[in-house]
């Protein structure tokens, strides 16, 4: 390849991380892809949506008899509204993992069940200093959260009178930035990052009229966060299965902020042996930054598809991002590292 599109990557993923979709409210982070899709006007590539709600496009290859595919997740944490209490307050259910202190304070969209959107703010119960002597100390729980919403209400009437009901989705604003030295720090990079690359690597593959070897699917799940995104809908014929996600940073991992992360194991047991030596002969190969992982509390959507029963090859990289699942940061030699490593992967021979 000639240069890697990494502006386009960053233009991508700060406009994925600013379309909310928490998980079961995905649509528009799909439409987003769609159109991304359809202005290619690639003949050969199909677009075809899932009834789960996710997106599956195909390049085909020389050989359509083996395949292989290529997973993100669009969808990001999130909450929907589990109570509206008496003052005009409303308690959360989370959707996906997440500290509840890492949200303390954030801003946040409530959307109505006729699609209205009112904004508001995440605080624990007993946030003034002034006037709770514990709140300091009190426990981010789900009991202890609320949102405290922008709109003048008072009472359960009043919020109702909003059109807000019990169900209604939350979603967590982005905060997207890009630094001068190259960050991007945001809500979602998990895994918008992963996405942009992928939806990078279609256009750059089909605009440069690239030859695969294979048949491949490149499919944009969107219940990734609760545990089932892709394990459904492979297409027959597919050996090789390779989920592109974050990597994660922090004490005792080698994985920091600028490599594509080749995971090894995580909290599903280990990745398929020969598929990851393969990938570290790649990035050795090409010159490509990268550190090999273990994540201890992960699971991915190639680790829920195998757990779902299927055969397959399986394996997980991904840009490193820091403080995942929370305010997160990536550079963007993390990007570029990682849609190398997937360009050389999908012109490769098969295992």
């Amino acid at each position: 390849m000639k240069t890697t599109p990494t502006d386009a990557i960053v233009d991508t993923l700060l406009a994925l991380v600013n379309i909310p979709s928490p998980t079961g409210r995905t649509h528009r982070a799909i439409q987003y892809i769609v159109a991304r899709m359809n202005d290619l006007g690639g003949e050969n590539m199909t677009v075809q949506r899932t009834n789960k709600g996710g997106l599956n496009v195909t390049v085909p290859g020389r050989d359509r008899a083996t395949q292989r595919v290529l997973t993100a997740h669009v969808d990001t944490l999130g909450a929907m509204v589990k109570e509206i209490k008496e003052d005009g307050r409303l308690k959360l259910s989370q959707l996906g993992g997440y500290s509840w202190h890492s949200v303390d304070g954030e801003y946040c969209t409530v959307e109505t069940g006729n699609g209205q959107t009112i904004s508001g703010t995440i605080l624990a119960t007993h946030t003034s200093v002034h006037v709770y002597a514990d709140a300091r100390e009190q426990a981010r729980t789900e009991e202890n959260m609320e949102v405290r919403l922008d709109a003048p209400v008072k009472s359960e009437a009043d919020v109702h009178a909003l059109g807000i009901n019990v169900g209604d989705f939350v979603s967590f604003d982005a905060r997207a930035e890009k630094t001068a030295h190259g960050f991007v720090k945001s809500r979602h990079l998990d895994d918008k990052a992963s996405t942009a690359i992928l939806v990078e690597l279609i256009r750059y593959l089909v605009k440069t009229n690239t030859e695969l070897p294979y048949t491949t699917h490149f499919m944009f799940s969107t219940f990734e966060e609760v545990g089932f995104g892709a394990n459904s809908g492979i297409p027959e014929g597919v050996r090789e299965y390779l989920a592109v996600d974050m990597g994660a940073i922090g004490e005792g991992q080698a994985t920091d902020e600028y490599c594509v992360s080749i995971c090894a194991k995580d909290s599903s047991g280990p990745y398929n042996y020969d598929l990851r030596q393969k990938l570290v002969a790649l990035a050795e190969q090409h010159d490509i930054y990268y550190q090999v992982d273990i994540y201890p509390f992960y699971g991915s959507d190639a680790s829920a598809a195998v757990e779902a029963g299927a055969d397959l090859i399986h394996g997980l990289v991904g840009p490193g991002i820091d403080a995942s699942h929370a305010y997160e940061r990536t550079h963007e030699d993390a990007l570029s590292n990682t849609f190398r490593l997937l360009y050389h992967y999908v012109l490769s021979p098969s295992l």
